[in-house]
């Protein structure tokens, strides 16, 4: 809570009293609290261990949930409304099944342009795609040769339009699934005139 773990940051501004009631809610709000309890935890019996974080998977190393594993969600900000959601990233082995686009676990934001194009990587899969900001349309994709889990970058040169993205294997990606290779490349890429 003080000092943060991994993807989650520290929390802030939390007096003693308050973060002994969020810690005696979390392990005892599913019991009654007894006096003797109460007097252990204030005397400073009551241990904390430190564990590995661990995903829910299936059989198959999938994600334990119901797909879509990932989206990319564009959102109307004047209505506060989903304009549109679509799957982010693929099981390479579920398509050859058959199956519909699941997503993945993803990390890395997408950029958008002013011509309309989102751009985004971070997936599994290793690919950075363009989307229609209006519709959500996949129009582009290229295969990285490693996770890129940073947003791309989009720069001008004497009015064209470049789209740099560093690829590395998604450190954190790389928690959810030991398959992810590490690596480092950066790659820019020219959008047509």
């Amino acid at each position: 809570m003080r000092h943060g773990q991994q993807a989650m940051p520290a929390v802030e501004g939390l007096s003693e009293v308050k973060l002994d009631a969020l810690l005696d809610y979390l392990f005892t709000h599913d019991r009654a609290l007894g006096a003797e309890r109460a007097q252990s935890r204030r005397s400073g019996d009551f241990n904390f261990v430190r564990t590995e974080n661990r995903k829910l998977k299936d059989h198959e190393g999938y994600p334990g949930s119901k797909p879509p594993w990932g989206t990319l969600t564009a959102l109307d900000l004047n209505t506060g409304r989903i304009r549109w959601r679509v799957p982010l990233g693929e099981e390479p082995e579920l398509i050859a099944r058959g199956l519909p686009p699941t997503g993945t676990p993803n990390f890395g934001g997408p950029v958008a342009t002013a011509g309309g194009l989102v751009f985004v990587a971070g997936t599994k899969d290793r690919l950075i795609r363009a989307f229609d900001s209006a519709t959500g349309e996949e129009l582009w994709r290229y295969e990285l040769p490693f996770v890129a889990s940073a947003p791309p970058a989009t720069y001008e040169i004497d009015g064209r339009q470049y789209l740099f993205i560093a690829a590395s294997g998604g450190g954190t990606l790389r928690r959810y699934d030991e398959r992810v290779r590490a690596g480092d490349a950066f790659l820019a890429f020219a959008l047509p005139d």
